[in-house]
């Protein structure tokens, strides 16, 4: 389906993270990230200030820039040197009154806590796999295996590896030890869902679409703990997870099953809360699509899955940032027809 024609000269501040304190590598390939947003939108038509943030003030890197006439891709994932301080990072922007692309301050800092996501969830029947946290070893009442044990405020797979599987009641305690211990943080457990595992990309606000689901193939693998998303798969060049896994674009779904994962995604989409854009990851078993996790402003860089389903339906990565932006730009003050002024500042643009 072809995207609505957008507006292509919005005034783009480009937002985004840089902390010293990474790797060189790390630093390079952050910046060529951001290079590849910048050309993709300036590409589409839109003005584009690259806006990096190198220290915890915030607030500073912004003072030149005026609310009014810009919108703000938001792909500040942290604010450097405050860690888990992506949603601080979207409240500072609110608090400046600056129109931005993204998930709210509040979406953010939930999504941080999986045991409120999995209430939230359970609570509006978003099917999701049992599970149970533990912030001591008192585990007498956990029965099911294969599991999963994952820090419980984590983001990125940060702690899942192989050995996150576990398959005996002593691999659980083990791992929720070093769960406890590593990451100072309740371990949470669950239902290790060993079925087809697909990344689905979302956008819209109100009406929302499903972009062409992928299906990560684990067929390269036959241990059960090898079969899944690991830290390493992501962010580990030339690890096995990351060489070894996969992707099939589109997923191969027949119609009932592709409703009913449009279905449970759109639901859980909504049911959290997500704006403009999400990635969800799902997984299949007995006809039940299972939601794993929640990211609400998901990696939207060229290679990552978003990018790739967008240009699978037809939509060029600058085409999908384009359209991002005009998601976020129906917030903005000048659409909400504010007297004299809006008006003021829609001319002073001079929006075709």
């Amino acid at each position: 389906m072809p995207l609505a024609r957008g507006r292509t000269d919005l005034p783009v501040l480009l937002l985004h993270n840089i902390d010293q304190a990474w790797d060189p590598a790390d630093i390079a390939l952050t910046l060529q990230e951001v290079a590849n947003l910048e050309s993709a939108l300036e590409e589409q038509g839109h003005p584009v200030t690259n806006v990096p943030v190198f220290n915890a003030d915030l607030s500073s890197h912004l003072s030149a820039y005026d609310p009014d006439r810009h919108i703000v891709f938001n792909w500040c994932e942290e604010i450097p040197g405050v860690a888990h301080s992506e949603a601080l990072a979207a409240e500072t922007l609110e608090d400046l009154d600056f129109t931005y692309t993204g998930a709210t301050p509040e979406v953010l800092h939930f999504c941080w806590d999986k045991e409120m996501v999995k209430r939230l969830m359970e609570r509006a029947g978003v099917p999701t796999p049992r599970w149970r946290i533990y912030d001591s070893l008192k585990i007498d009442d956990w029965n099911c295996f294969p599991a999963i044990v994952k820090p419980s405020r984590e983001h990125c797979s940060h702690g899942v590896t192989t050995d996150a599987v576990v398959t005996s009641p002593h691999e659980l305690k083990d791992r929720i030890v070093y769960i406890l211990d590593a990451f100072r943080q309740p371990a949470l457990v669950e239902d290790f869902i060993d079925g087809r595992e697909f990344h689905v990309s979302l956008w819209g606000n109100g009406s929302v679409r499903m972009l062409p689901p992928a299906e990560m193939d684990f067929a390269a693998f036959d241990d059960v703990r090898d079969r899944l998303c690991t830290y390493d798969s992501k962010f580990m060049p030339g690890s096995s997870h990351y060489v070894k896994i996969g992707l099939k674009l589109p997923a191969p779904l027949n119609e009932a099953e592709y409703e009913r994962l449009k279905k449970t995604s759109v639901l859980a989409y909504k049911t959290i809360g997500c704006r403009d854009y999400a990635r969800l990851d799902i997984r299949l078993r007995d006809g039940i699509f299972y939601i794993l996790d929640v990211n609400p402003n998901s990696d939207i860089s060229a290679e990552a899955s978003m990018a790739c389903a967008a240009e699978f339906a037809g939509y060029s990565h600058g085409e999908m940032i384009s359209h991002i932006v005009n998601l976020a730009a129906k917030r903005h003050p000048i659409f909400k027809k504010r007297p004299a002024r809006a008006v003021a500042l829609s001319q002073s643009f001079q929006y075709a």
